[in-house]
């Protein structure tokens, strides 16, 4: 059993401190923060059983999100500063992406010390007052974990170049000769999924070409080696350092990888990117990652308060996804399966009974989202014809996706488990897909010809006021550009407007907070329903969702709770108007 100090609070400022030794500056003090300060230690929040089983998490991608000191930068004091907002709007969790000490080849997600703060972002300290803060305020901390590779500036890989081959360091990633006649050809025909290769030859010491190593992504990014223990060791310890910081979970990037199939064997097929999320490959999904989770649950379950794990595995199917939260290993996993389905009612129907078939089994909740950093926001994903995909570089028409994703959020919150939302779609922020392409920053833009490189398009700045430089972001401009049309979708221009999408949110959280049969739950019960209507009840509550693009009609299935659009009820009838979404209650 793992055990601390009773009498140290485990993210306290003295604690972190006199283990890191970190000097005081004035950002460091703590008097100076606007944020009123809690008396109580990080585990302060009364736990609540299962509280994952029904939570409305709400993604922070820090450096987009809140500027403190005018660099251009979001930041962890950023973030600490907007809490009460988040707080107000009605979510259980905050997760944030990745702030670790990086080169940010690939926006943090190349980790150089994952027990370290990027200056970037703040220190140490700066996030113990945001896990501390964000307790007082009754909101949980997630953080994001990167298992499946680290940073080519790790001192793990460093040191294993410096060293050459045969270096027991060179044992921790997946170090290879290569084939043909002088090593010339990459060990097997696995490619990036950022393009191109996914080995990189080394030049060694002597200044010769040498072995190559495998990255699934970037060449800054290695593959971590499991089968190594010490791999096992150090990330064991990595959740350790964090659980005693007091974060209340992790959100692990590329759940699904980790294990590769023994021998590395050639895959065979020069277009690998079209068969992700459709076969099991050998570097993905592969059975030996759940050995890895249980060992990690055992640990996360030595600590009081309910942490969570929360999978990002991108499998062939639902059922193969449940696989990861068996009650053994992670508690939730984000269903891709969802958030790449169409607004089409048939298509949502299908997909929403076999998600929440597959987790029924495993007694895991049902994940649903729809927008996050890695995709095209579904404002603008609905503004398209389907079959684009979850990246695109088409506007649309705008007015019609807020109106669609305005409808699917009400769809998403609605049925049961838990759900997720992107900063900023609170807003209706669609997708910005004009962004000159001299200030993007996705690694997958510059290699293989700028295949699907368009993530900075969901990653600009969210706006919090109408004026200013960055629309409230920060003092100092935003490190990519905002339209101009941003001031008019900030939380400053739609606070207290009837009918704003922020309002819409404000209200459904609230709703879905209070309602009984809303939350938790296994399973929906569907009435019929005109085409392109899905209407389903739960106990008491009633949800309708036109997807087509005409008014329908449908019963009033009681009192209208809430709706995405304008409806009108007369003689117990309803007149949906299209892309619609309407909560109703009995009573």
């Amino acid at each position: 059993m793992h055990t601390r100090n009773k009498h140290e609070c485990p993210g306290s400022v003295t604690s972190v401190r006199h283990r890191f030794r970190i000097p005081l500056r004035s950002k460091d003090v703590m008097s100076q923060h606007t944020a009123e300060q809690p008396q109580s230690s990080a585990l302060a929040t009364a736990p609540t059983p299962g509280w994952w089983r029904d939570a409305v998490i709400y993604q922070v991608y820090p450096r987009s999100f809140a500027d403190s000191n005018g660099d251009g930068m979001g930041d962890l004091e950023g973030v600490r500063s907007r809490l009460p907002y988040l707080r107000d709007l009605g979510i259980d969790a905050v997760w944030l992406s990745p702030f670790y000490a990086s080169p940010q080849a690939d926006a943090g997600y190349d980790v150089a010390d994952y027990r370290a703060v990027d200056p970037m972002f703040g220190n140490l300290l700066d996030a113990d007052a945001l896990i501390r803060d964000a307790h007082a305020l009754d909101l949980r901390i997630i953080v994001d974990l990167v298992p499946n590779h680290s940073s080519d500036q790790h001192e793990w890989f460093k040191r294993a170049l410096q060293e050459g081959p045969g270096s027991p360091l060179r044992d921790r990633y997946h170090f290879r000769p290569g084939k043909g006649e002088n090593g010339e050809l990459p060990p097997n025909d696995w490619e990036s999924i950022f393009g191109g290769p996914a080995w990189t030859r080394v030049t060694e010491p002597d200044g010769t070409p040498g072995e190559w190593y495998l990255h699934l992504f970037a060449p800054e990014q290695p593959d971590f080696n499991w089968e190594h223990p010490a791999v096992g060791d150090e990330f064991r310890s990595i959740l350790r350092f964090w659980l005693d910081m007091g974060v209340d979970g992790f959100r692990i990037d590329v759940a699904h990888g980790l294990v590769k199939a023994e021998g590395l064997p050639d895959l065979g097929s020069h277009d690998q990117l079209k068969l992700l999320g459709n076969d099991v490959m050998p570097f993905f999904d592969q059975d030996g990652v759940h050995d890895i989770y249980r060992s990690w649950r055992k640990i996360l379950d030595e600590y009081a308060g309910e942490r969570i794990f929360v999978a990002e595995a991108w499998t062939p199917t639902i059922e193969r996804t449940a696989n990861y939260v068996r009650p053994d290993e992670l508690h939730q996993a984000f269903n891709f399966q969802y958030l790449s389905t169409a607004w089409e009612a048939g298509e949502l129907r299908e997909v929403i009974d076999r998600s929440l078939d597959s987790m029924r089994p495993v007694g895991a909740p049902t994940t649903w989202v729809l927008s996050n950093h890695d995709v095209t926001r579904h404002a603008t994903r609905f503004a398209n014809p389907p079959g684009l995909g979850t990246q695109i570089r088409l506007a649309g028409d705008r007015e019609l996706g807020l109106r669609r994703a305005r409808a699917a959020t009400l769809l998403m919150l609605a049925l049961p488990g838990s759900a997720y939302i992107y900063q900023g779609e609170e807003l209706g922020l669609p997708d910005v897909v004009d962004l000159p392409d001299e200030v993007r920053q996705d690694p997958a833009y510059f290699r293989g010809a700028g295949q699907d490189g368009f993530r900075d398009g969901c990653r600009v700045p969210i706006p919090w006021t109408r004026t200013g430089s960055s629309y409230g972001f920060g003092e100092g401009g935003s490190w990519l550009p905002q339209p101009a049309e941003w001031g008019e979708l900030s939380v400053e221009a739609q606070t207290g407007v009837p009918g704003s999408t922020l309002e819409l949110y404000r209200s459904a959280l609230g709703a879905r907070r209070e309602h009984p049969d809303l939350g938790a739950g296994e399973s929906v019960t569907w009435l019929d329903a005109p085409a392109g209507v899905l209407v389903f009840r739960r106990g008491d509550f009633f949800c309708t969702a036109n997807t087509t693009g005409e008014s329908v009609r449908v019963p009033a299935y009681g009192r209208v709770l809430l709706a995405s659009g304008d409806v009108t009820v007369a003689n117990d009838e309803a007149e949906l108007p299209a892309d619609t979404t309407v909560w109703w209650t009995i009573g």
